[in-house]
C-alpha cells in the first residue's frame, strides 16, 4: 500500500502559506472575490487565470492549479467555474490531486478534516460571495483528524496507480 505523510500537527500556518487560485470565465468574479478574502487574511496565493469573463475551456486552468499542487509548488489550491463541476473533474485527473466540491461550511471543514482535500472547487452560479469566503475560511482552518481517515486516504492514492 503506498504510503502518505499525513502529519495532523503540521502548522496550520505551513499548510496555507500560499494557495494556488484560477477559474475559467464562468468562475471569474466570484474567484475575484475570494482572492479578496485571502489578501484581508493575510493568504499569499498565485492567480493561474482566467484574467476576464471571455469564453476558455475550464480544464486548462483546472490542469494550472492542479499541476502546481501535484508538483510541490502550492499545497492548497481553489477552483472556480459556473457550478464548480467541471474544475472537479478535471482537477481530480491529476495525480495526487483531492478536489472536493463544497457548496456549503460543512462540506468544506469535512473536506479538510476527512480527506484532505487539497483543493476545493466553487461555483459562482450556485453560491454568492458571501458563503464563498466562508467555505474558503472553514476550509483553510479545518485540521485534518488523521486516524482512519488517513488509512481511508492511502487507499484512494492506491487507486491512482491501478
Amino acid at each position: 500500500m503506498v504510503s502518505i505523510n499525513y502529519d495532523s500537527n503540521c502548522d496550520r500556518e505551513v499548510l496555507i502559506l500560499r494557495v494556488a487560485i484560477g477559474s475559467d470565465h464562468g468562475g471569474f468574479n466570484l474567484k475575484l472575490e475570494i482572492m479578496n478574502y485571502l489578501k484581508e487574511q493575510n493568504i499569499e496565493y498565485h492567480d493561474f487565470g482566467t484574467y476576464s469573463t471571455e469564453s476558455v475551456d475550464y480544464p486548462d486552468f483546472a490542469a494550472a492549479v492542479a499541476g502546481a499542487i501535484a508538483g510541490g509548488e502550492f499545497k492548497r489550491g481553489i477552483l472556480c467555474c459556473g457550478t464548480g463541476i467541471g474544475v472537479s473533474i478535471a482537477a481530480n485527473k491529476v495525480s495526487g490531486i483531492r478536489a472536493a466540491l463544497c457548496h456549503d461550511t460543512f462540506s468544506a471543514r469535512m473536506a479538510g478534516e476527512h480527506n484532505m482535500a487539497n483543493i476545493i472547487t466553487l461555483g459562482e452560479r450556485v453560491i454568492g460571495p458571501g458563503l464563498a469566503r466562508d467555505i474558503v475560511g472553514a476550509w483553510l482552518g479545518a485540521k485534518f483528524a488523521g486516524g482512519r481517515h488517513a488509512r481511508r486516504l492511502e487507499k484512494i492514492t492506491a487507486l491512482e496507480s491501478e
